[in-house]
């Protein structure tokens, strides 16, 4: 077993030994590499797109898929604007990014307020649309200025929504030079080459549900931690205490016989609330990692999908072969699935992350 599962393995034991009398906070252990158990601000919430990222990724449609198969890497992370509302100057702070990572994508995640003015040129309406252009800011300590020019983009004039443009190469100077702050600075000019008023003062509304934010520009960073499972098995799918209860009525109805349980999978749902992570783990609030259970009974039988390992050091365990003494084979998982966390990292960051081997798909005698 990987040393990550085993130090969740003892974290889950204890949550289960000390019960639901009090609630437990405990921090997560480095190797399973999560944030601090810290509750993030009461007004903290996610943009729509990094919850439309979690959705997508947990979509329970036919064959499960890993984020890597939906989503570009493991991770997706979502930097908040530290521009502090300086007109069209957007700075990002990157130090909670792993130089360890391989950067798949970044993208700049721009909001366009709908222009309710209307411009004229003489005696006819203006064009329907403005130019955007993105700069690379190269010297902010006095104030900001643009630099190299890294795109452009016409936009419609009278919608609004969010702009994005792929700004993988700047970020990944960036990273590659330990810059743990860049800046983009956002200029908007009309067709003619003049100069208009600033297309966005704040982002009133994000994405389609109407939902406040106090950001209108986010750098977002797909990018993978080369942490690959190696039994992973497709995006796991949390279950909730409705759907562990019908199981736990249906398995009810089969009275257990008078022999020893054999190897078999068995639920075990996770309650994030109950282990003191709800106040940093965004979606979902819990999920069924399952566990096995039962014996390992002289002789195996095919159902216990053992391996040949398990089948001699059964017999050896049985017919005493050994001067030393052989246990006879434990029911532990052998195909485990992963599954996707949407939460807060220690900046107060928004990270979509897949971690591998989070359920236990099938056990077996080993």
């Amino acid at each position: 077993m990987a040393p990550g599962a085993a130090r969740l393995c003892v974290l889950l034991l204890l949550v289960l030994q000390l019960g639901r009398a009090t609630p437990l906070v405990v921090k997560p252990d480095a190797g399973l590499d999560v944030p601090r158990a810290e509750a993030a601000p009461p007004h903290k919430k996610a943009p729509q797109f990094m919850l439309d990222f979690f959705n997508a990724v947990t979509a329970a449609e036919g064959t499960p898929k890993s984020q890597t198969e939906i989503l570009e890497g493991n991770t997706v992370r979502s930097f908040e604007d530290k521009g502090h509302n300086r007109e069209g100057f957007h700075v990002f702070n990157l130090s909670s990014f792993s130089r360890e990572e391989k950067i798949i994508k970044a993208e700049f995640r721009w909001f366009r307020k709908k222009q309710k003015q209307k411009f004229y040129l003489g005696n006819s309406h203006g064009p329907h649309f403005y130019k955007v252009n993105l700069y690379e800011v190269l010297d902010s300590r006095v104030k900001p200025w643009r630099g190299n020019l890294i795109t452009s983009r016409l936009v419609p004039l009278h919608t609004q929504g969010w702009e994005v443009f792929n700004i993988t190469d700047m970020v990944s100077k960036w990273i590659l030079n330990s810059q743990e702050n860049g800046a983009i600075l956002v200029t908007t000019t009309f067709l003619s080459g003049n100069w208009m008023e600033a297309a966005v003062s704040s982002a009133k509304r994000d994405g389609r549900d109407g939902r406040s934010t106090d950001k209108n520009a986010y750098l977002v960073i797909f990018s993978d931690d080369g942490r690959a499972g190696a039994n992973k098995s497709g995006q796991g799918q949390p279950e909730n205490h409705e759907t562990l209860s019908r199981r736990r009525r249906a398995s009810s109805a089969f009275p257990p016989l008078n022999r020893p349980q054999t190897c078999q999978r068995v639920p075990l749902y996770v309650d994030f609330d109950e282990i003191g992570w709800s106040g940093w783990i965004i979606s979902p609030r819990g999920y069924n990692a399952y566990h096995c259970k039962g014996s390992c009974p002289f002789p195996l039988g095919v159902g216990l999908r053992a391996t040949n390992h398990a089948t001699v050091r059964s017999i050896m365990h049985a017919l005493k072969l050994s001067r030393d003494q052989v246990e006879a084979p434990c029911c532990v998982p052998d195909r485990l699935q992963s599954i996707s966390l949407l939460y807060f990292d220690d900046e107060e960051n928004v990270v979509l992350k897949q971690y591998d081997d989070m359920v236990a798909l099938s056990c077996g005698c080993h």
